[in-house]
């Protein structure tokens, strides 16, 4: 390795990060061109996909208290075998546009969220050295075209400098942000040997993005112009609103959402709605694990009609066990994406719920969200100056692009001839590196949301 950190020919790695809301990858590109996923240690094996979360535990050392941290696929495993568990942190990319978290308290100590994602991004970026051979610390970087809870172009910028400020605290030196559609769309441009116009959905968890744009050999060729680059749009709408329907319809109404008690000779809710709210987002789970909320749970237990869900619910935040209900969730939810109907199961301790769900009643539980997703599509195609028989291909990208009904939007749209996939889970890291490279190699301008 050379003293500028690249390999020993000093052509600087050509790097791309992805930092998802539920997984990160990081790859790069080769100076033939070919890409290469970072491979992390699982439990199930070596993965491409690395779990951005944290796991933190408070230890006692020698009469000092520190606080140990784990992240990715690591962390989960320390989390599942403590006997007392710490505090599990995921889906933070889903708070960089939020002014009012500015830093949470970990066992006594007040960590910023630039803090808690830098530590994510650190393991990350050194895991990728140890198999790569080389220093990074320069890299492209994917963004949402719109961050979650960003209601403007400000809330957006203002997310992209908290994450900017996260990968620099992380080591890397230089940084270059991508919007994550167009990164997916570097990496079906790979794959080809003519021009098209196209259509990029990148489905994540907290955000659906698209962008429509001509890709091909003759636009590598000549240089990318802002002119290529028909139009972006956004929605902070994807899995993670998914799993917030299944959550509501089929997991609190055990856990005693929708039940009732008798205060002061009136009926009234048996727990506030607030409570399921955070329920719904499993990454908020840990933020109900205070005394107050569990004492408040307790109390409420003596007049509810039916205090045996309340019991349940206290035992899952006790238990802090909103990972292993977002397995279930996550589950059921690919088992409908293959299969007309399926069944969930939750059990631990108190807590059993067994349900059969049809995919219809999926689909009607996220219709809201459906057509959301639709109207941003129809905006993206009304402003572009194109109509959908323009567009040669659709590339759909992310986790949520394998459920059937987000799929039929594309279909019914542009017909199912002209649908493509492939590697949804890295497309935009591969894509990313495609960038990098073609950065280091000729400067060529790239896409961004100033046209």
């Amino acid at each position: 390795m050379d003293a500028s950190g690249g390999a020993l020919s000093g052509r600087p790695l050509a790097i791309g990060v992805d930092f998802g809301t539920t997984n990160s990858s990081i790859a790069r590109a080769g100076a033939s061109g070919e890409i290469e996923l970072a491979r992390f240690s699982a439990a199930g094996g070596m993965t491409d996909a690395y779990r951005s979360l944290l796991y933190l535990e408070q230890l006692r050392d020698r009469g000092a208290i520190r606080i140990k941290s784990w992240s990715g696929p690591t962390a989960i495993e320390e989390y599942l075998s403590a006997e007392t568990k710490g505090r599990l942190v995921q889906s933070l990319k889903s708070f960089l546009s939020s002014r009012s978290l500015r830093s949470t308290d970990v066992f006594g100590r007040r960590l910023t969220l630039e803090d808690l994602i830098a530590r994510i991004l650190r393991d990350l970026r050194e895991k990728a050295e140890a198999q790569f051979g080389a220093r990074i610390h320069t890299a492209v970087v994917g963004r949402p075209v719109r961050f979650v809870g960003a209601d403007t172009e400000e809330d957006s910028r203002f997310a992209e400098e908290r994450l900017l400020a996260a990968f620099h605290l992380a080591g890397f030196e230089s940084v270059e942000f991508e919007l994550e559609p167009v990164a997916a769309a570097y990496y079906y441009e790979s794959t080809l040997d003519h021009d098209e116009l196209i259509l990029i959905g990148d489905f994540g968890g907290g955000t659906s993005d698209f962008s429509l744009l001509r890709v091909g050999p003759s636009i590598r060729k000549r240089g990318r112009t802002a002119g290529d680059l028909l139009g972006n749009s956004g929605i902070g709408i994807a899995g993670d609103a998914f799993d917030a329907r299944i959550v509501r319809n089929l997991v609190s109404p055990a856990l005693g959402r929708g039940s009732s008690a008798r205060s002061m000779n009136k009926v009234l809710p048996a727990v506030p709605n607030w409570v399921y709210a955070k329920l719904e987002r499993w990454h908020h789970l840990s933020f109900l694990r205070t005394s107050s909320v569990i004492n408040m749970l307790h109390s409420s237990i003596a007049e509810a009609f039916e205090p045996a869900k309340i019991e349940a619910l206290i035992h899952l935040i006790k238990e802090d066990l909103g990972y292993h209900l977002h397995r279930s969730v996550q589950k059921v939810k690919c088992d409908l994406s293959e299969n007309e109907a399926a069944a969930f199961r939750f059990s631990d301790g108190v807590i059993e719920i067994e349900a059969a769900v049809e995919r219809a009643d999926f689909e009607d539980w996220i219709a809201e969200e459906l057509g959301q997703i639709e109207a941003c599509i129809d905006s993206l195609i009304a402003t572009s100056g194109v109509g959908t028989r323009d567009v040669d291909m659709v590339f759909l990208t992310g986790g949520s692009s394998f459920v059937p009904a987000v799929r039929q939007i594309f279909e019914t749209r542009f017909g199912g001839a002209r649908i493509r996939t492939g590697n949804e889970f890295t497309s935009v890291a591969r894509g990313l590196a495609v960038r990098a490279a073609e950065r280091h190699d000729s400067g060529k301008k790239h896409f961004s949301l100033d046209k």
